[in-house]
């Protein structure tokens, strides 16, 4: 006979391997984290040289373009620097087209750097407005707009923008800005067509689709922006792009000691995605598992306040789904999913109101990079597990639908 002490009558099923369901950084596959375990090598001559050089290409390839890549030690956020930097002379105006809180941060970021930056603000549960666009490119008659800056799929809102649009627009208006566009949470998720779309300048961190570690940014850009380069005088040492890309010395594509230990984590990531599965697989995957959690989240939605945020499926993330639940009920969940099973879920980012100072009432569920269908669906289990604990209404069959899904691939 078993005597159940007070501690084991509060136990949890939180034991175990642990599971962070954010939007990054996002899982890292073993074999990245087995390759970046390693002593320093050489960095003056040998295979580490010879190995960064088989980046460029498949990282050409991952954005689906012919041209120049630039890789910097640091965060998406200092991509949107180096990005900026390259292009930008101080007092140039730039257009920021906003979908949510990242579209707010990179307008940030040039305003800091000197440009002077109009907003296009589009609210947090729509796309870009294109006759919008226009109206504005259509003002700017002397052409002193130099740079568009798009979000491809904005993280917080979990909108993806239909960047093709974009290209054609700024065509019929006869407008020469260079079209920007930030990838971070998109690229190796969403299908991103860099040359096909006319962008001039795309950017994304190593930390999403790419599943490795946060530390890596990648900046592509064209013949336009390497123009746009020359008369720049934002362009800093550190920053400019042109010595990562045309430097025959080691040590000048990264300004310095080379990020040794990422470079043979994005190496295996890199085979991964390109050479055992395939981009149009890994993008078929993200479409599939996605529908997988829109599937749950439109049952639970039909007996409770459960809405997913972008309402239009055209224009839902497949990296990434922002969820409305209500004020506290966001927060409460969130807890109860990690304190007793073990899964992290994503804070509402950027959502406060004025009801809901806090972002209480919003959640996300990433579903990006190193993910599949048994690590989505236990995803789901356990919200449905917190749904049913914490007595927040929701319609049945969420769980079911979303094996249905997968069962139907």
């Amino acid at each position: 006979m078993y005597i159940l002490n007070e501690k084991a009558c509060s136990m949890t099923l939180n034991f175990g391997r642990s599971y962070v369901a954010i939007p990054g950084p996002s899982v890292v596959p073993e074999r990245v984290l087995n390759a970046m375990h390693r002593a320093s090598p050489n960095i003056y001559e040998g295979p580490l040289h010879d190995l960064t050089d088989t980046l460029y290409p498949d990282l050409r390839a991952i954005a689906r373009t012919e041209n120049a890549v630039a890789i910097y030690i640091g965060n998406g956020h200092s991509a949107w620097e180096a990005s900026l930097c390259n292009v930008l002379s101080r007092g140039d105006r730039v257009l920021a087209l906003a979908t949510g809180a990242f579209g707010h941060g990179w307008r940030d970021a040039a305003a800091a750097l000197g440009a002077r930056v109009d907003l296009l603000d589009f609210g947090r549960r729509a796309g870009i407005d294109i006759d919008r666009l226009a109206d504005a490119l259509k003002t700017d008659k002397s052409h002193e707009i130099k740079v568009v800056l798009a979000t491809h799929t904005d993280t917080a809102t979990s909108v993806r923008n239909d960047i093709a649009a974009l290209r054609t627009c700024l065509d019929a208006c006869s407008h020469p800005a260079l079209l920007m566009v930030d990838c971070i949470a998109s690229m190796a998720c969403d299908p991103f067509e860099m040359d096909l779309w006319g962008v001039d300048v795309a950017i994304t961190g190593s930390q999403k689709g790419l599943m490795t570690p946060p530390g890596l940014s990648f900046v592509w850009f064209n013949e336009k922006a390497a123009a746009a380069h020359t008369k720049a005088d934002m362009v800093t040492p550190y920053w400019d792009w042109a010595p990562r890309v045309n430097a025959s010395e080691f040590f000048r594509k990264f300004d310095g000691t080379a990020p040794v230990q990422h470079l043979y984590g994005l190496r295996e990531a890199l085979d991964m995605l390109l050479n055992e599965e395939g981009l149009e697989a890994v993008w078929r995957r993200h479409d599939l598992l996605a529908r997988a959690v829109w599937a749950a989240l439109d049952h639970w939605g039909q007996g409770g306040p459960i809405e997913i945020n972008i309402a239009q499926e055209d224009l839902r993330s497949r990296a990434v789904t922002s969820v409305r639940i209500g004020a506290r009920h966001g927060t409460d969940l969130r807890r109860w999913v990690e304190q007793k099973t073990g899964v992290t879920l994503g804070i509402g980012l950027g959502m406060a109101t004025e009801d809901d100072p806090n972002s209480d009432g919003f959640f996300r569920i990433a579903h990006m990079g190193h993910v599949n269908a048994h690590m989505t669906l236990g995803v789901l289990g356990v919200i449905e597990a917190g749904l049913v604990a914490l007595e927040i209404p929701h319609g049945p069959g969420g769980l079911a639908a979303a094996a249905a899904i997968v069962a139907q691939a």
